[in-house]
Parts: C-alpha cells; sequence; structure tokens
C-alpha cells in the first residue's frame, strides 16, 4: 500500500509542470479579463493584419502584433503558399506596448490568433521565456475550430472568439494595427 501511494505521489508530482504550463483562457474569460476597469490587461491580435483584413477584428484587442510574419517575397514550395517566419521584434514589440499602455512587465498578456494552436500558445510561451510571466493565450483563437460534420463541415463555426459572441466588426481599428515601420 505505501509503495502504491508513493508511485501516486511521484506521478502526481512529475504531472505537476505539464499543469503548470497550461494558460490557456477561453475566449469569455480573456474578454472579461481584458474589460475590467481595475485589470492591467494587454489583449495582443497575433495575426497578420492581412489576415486580420479578411477575417476580422476586435476592438477589445489593445494592439496588433504579428507573431509570425508573411514573407510576401518568399515561396514554399512544400506547403504550397508564403513563409512565415516568426516576428524577431514580437517580445521587445510586446514590451513598448506595456510600457505605452502604462504596464508593468509582470502585467497580464493575452494573446489571441486565429485559432489558439500555431500562433497563440506559442506567443504566449515565448513571453513566459522572455521575461513576461503573466502570458496567456486564447483557447480556440479568434475564429474558433472547424466543425467536421455536416453541410458547414470544414468552416470554423465552434468556439473562439466570433463563436461565443463576442464583440468583433470586419474592419480593424487603424490606430492599433500593425504597420511595419510606424
Amino acid at each position: 500500500m505505501k509503495r502504491w501511494m508513493f508511485l501516486v505521489v511521484i506521478g502526481v508530482l512529475l504531472a505537476a509542470p505539464a499543469v503548470a504550463e497550461d494558460y490557456g483562457l477561453t475566449a469569455q474569460e480573456a474578454y472579461e479579463a481584458a474589460t475590467d476597469p481595475a485589470g492591467k490587461v494587454l489583449l495582443v491580435d497575433v495575426r497578420d493584419p492581412v489576415e486580420i483584413m479578411f477575417i476580422g477584428w476586435t476592438d477589445v484587442a489593445d494592439i496588433n502584433i504579428p507573431f509570425l510574419l508573411v514573407d510576401r517575397f518568399g515561396w514554399n514550395a512544400e506547403r504550397g503558399g508564403f513563409p512565415l517566419p516568426r516576428n524577431p521584434e514580437f517580445a521587445a514589440q510586446v514590451r513598448d506596448a506595456l510600457e505605452k499602455h502604462g504596464l508593468a512587465e509582470d502585467a497580464t498578456i493575452i494573446t489571441m490568433c486565429r485559432s489558439g494552436s500555431s500562433r497563440g500558445a506559442p506567443s504566449a510561451q515565448l513571453l513566459r521565456e522572455s521575461g513576461f510571466p503573466n502570458a496567456y493565450y486564447v483557447l480556440h483563437g479568434f475564429q474558433g475550430d472547424r466543425v467536421s460534420e455536416g453541410a458547414q463541415a470544414g468552416m470554423r463555426l465552434k468556439n473562439g472568439w466570433q463563436n461565443e459572441g463576442l464583440p468583433w466588426q470586419a474592419r480593424f481599428n487603424p490606430d492599433k494595427i500593425f504597420r511595419p515601420g510606424s
């Protein structure tokens, strides 16, 4: 019995870091944090501005800082699309945005991409590794997951910011959108 209990305790301890690294928020949780007047939160849309132009935007976001930048001069033949290198200035640009909004580096930072997986989670992880201990991301992102069955199979109609009925619009705010060189 003692040996079994010991193994259970060891298993819990080994699993603890995985739980500690889970820093995803639902779209509703992110919205509530970002709109709380007493909160010290920076909501960062990490999508490329062209993607925002075609999919939509929420003005609840404080700023748009792309995590991956579309290289429109290159081509990835294997993937059949433009290369998406990481924005080398991402952490520095977030640091500047915090300062601009009067927030310290320990403020809550929430990143949001289209689906939460390819840019949301990695951008929050990078921020944590760069000294921002309270970086989170929006699970399922702005547009949500695809439905797998029915007439609308493949469309992003499940969860995410848009599908949870949170405020968004087709046009972005030009004062908040990323523009290289500005």
